[in-house]
């Protein structure tokens, strides 16, 4: 544990007073920019309830750091205060002893709550859900119903959604909205105004993807959580969906840029921790393309023969390695969103033969056509045999092209059948692979057209 912050500046005094009538959002935004030390001494000058609300936004960063430098007593209450799902996803970032400190701190409710969410993966939906959840027996009243939500709306993450059990086993019966809750006859039962289908419902076990997908689908604002026996055990709701996306897409994002998924915004993440998720698939990509040497070593008697093949081959590689980077990201964004499934690969791969033919022959044409305008045009001389080698060039297009979209849709689907998350297909990693075989494509065919000529 760092030293604590006991008595707050007269800067951050003045600062949480002129924030203390903005919104949660806005005063996150504003202590983002300022140092952990700072940002505890204007929580600690903010009221409570207030400073519990900026605490249990997930955009706050260094929330861990800011948290361990408050005094405990007060630590102990902001934590008892925020949601228990927002908890769970600062106790992580929390090092020991610290973590062990502060959860002896926390009233048992929390403390069962974080110790049971914090067991669940990752990635599942049992690790972004809440405890905090509006539910009753099928035998209350509508009116009984909205007094209850009345008294305990501020300690629940949401009451659009009520949850409507069976008395006797605990199980969930309906899932009630509250428009419909607030338009009924406060003498009549719940079930009067409860949906005649089935609740829609989600394992603690399931992807988030498949909570997106549910709630995306039947455009709802909660889903509850359920275990084997239909016990609701917590809610996911539309926000912590969004919020767990960003997440995701933005390490995708980055993993496509050929680089390690950053844990902590850019300019927070320090100067060795950024070389250390750099350099690793720097170093990975960069012996990959010692390969393209080792191909151009290969073909160096062609070359001397034939230095006009030289010039083309920057575009080779490219119109290769982009064919590659699109197929990859159409198939990873269709995975994520089970648009196609691991079964579907001989259907993708028939779809991509002819998509590959017919854009390697566009770039081919366009290649072709290139040549022959600067050979007619006198901006360059190709030598006597230039129509050959405009058509190597666009006929090697068609083959790299081909190739490359192949490579790139099928590469996602090796990579999630063997157990790898497929978005570390990064686009780099698809270029390199067929930056290799583009060349390879390129010196074959023209071995085959110029033989006889300059080969």
């Amino acid at each position: 544990m760092t030293d604590t912050v006991t008595d707050a500046p007269v800067g951050p005094a003045s600062l949480a007073a002129r924030l203390a009538e903005e919104s949660a959002p806005d005063i996150v935004e504003a202590l983002n920019q300022e140092a952990p030390e700072v940002a505890a001494a204007i929580l600690l000058s903010l009221p409570h309830e207030r400073a519990v609300e900026v605490l249990d936004q997930p955009e706050l960063d260094c929330a861990p750091d800011i948290i361990e430098m408050l005094p405990r007593d007060r630590v102990a209450s902001f934590l008892s205060g925020m949601s228990a799902d927002r908890v769970t996803d600062v106790f992580k970032d929390i090092e020991e002893p610290g973590r062990s400190d502060l959860r002896a701190r926390l009233d048992a409710e929390t403390r069962g709550a974080v110790d049971a969410l914090i067991a669940y993966p990752e990635e599942s939906v049992g690790s972004i859900m809440t405890t905090e959840f509006v539910a009753v027996p099928t035998t209350w009243t509508i009116g009984l119903t909205l007094d209850y939500i009345r008294k305990v709306e501020r300690t629940r993450e949401t009451v659009y959604s009520i949850f409507v059990l069976d008395p006797r086993t605990g199980a969930l019966a309906k899932a009630v909205p509250l428009r419909r809750l607030i338009s009924g006859n406060p003498e009549d039962n719940i079930l009067s105004v409860a949906p005649s289908r089935r609740p829609v419902v989600v394992s603690a076990d399931a992807s988030r993807n498949e909570a997106a997908r549910l709630i995306s689908k039947y455009d709802l604002l909660a889903i509850p959580v359920v275990d084997a026996t239909n016990h609701v055990v917590g809610i996911v709701t539309v926000d912590d969906v969004i919020d767990a996306m960003i997440q995701k897409q933005t390490e995708d994002v980055q993993r496509f840029g050929g680089m390690e998924a950053l844990d902590e915004p850019y300019m927070s993440i320090n100067f060795l921790t950024m070389i250390r998720k750099r350099a690793g698939w720097l170093c990975v990509l960069f012996l990959s393309e010692m390969l393209t040497a080792s191909a151009m070593q290969g073909f160096e008697g062609e070359l001397e023969k034939a230095l006009v093949l030289t010039l083309f081959i920057p575009l080779i590689m490219s119109s290769g390695g982009n064919s590659g980077s699109q197929a990859t990201s159409l198939l990873i964004r269709a995975l994520a969103l089970h648009q196609v499934r691991l079964a579907d690969w001989w259907r993708v791969a028939l779809r991509e033969i002819p998509a590959g033919l017919t854009l390697g022959a566009i770039l081919g044409t366009i290649g072709v056509v290139r040549i022959v305008l600067w050979q007619k045009l006198g901006f360059y001389d190709y030598g006597e045999h230039w129509f050959l080698v405009a058509a190597t060039v666009g006929t090697a297009l068609i083959g790299i092209v081909l190739f490359g979209s192949l490579a790139g849709s099928m590469l996602p689907f090796i990579l999630q059948r063997v157990g790898f998350d497929p978005a570390t297909a990064s686009a780099p990693f698809v270029a390199t692979l067929v930056d290799v075989s583009g060349l390879v494509i390129y010196f074959t065919v023209a071995l085959v057209i110029l033989k006889g000529t300059l080969l």
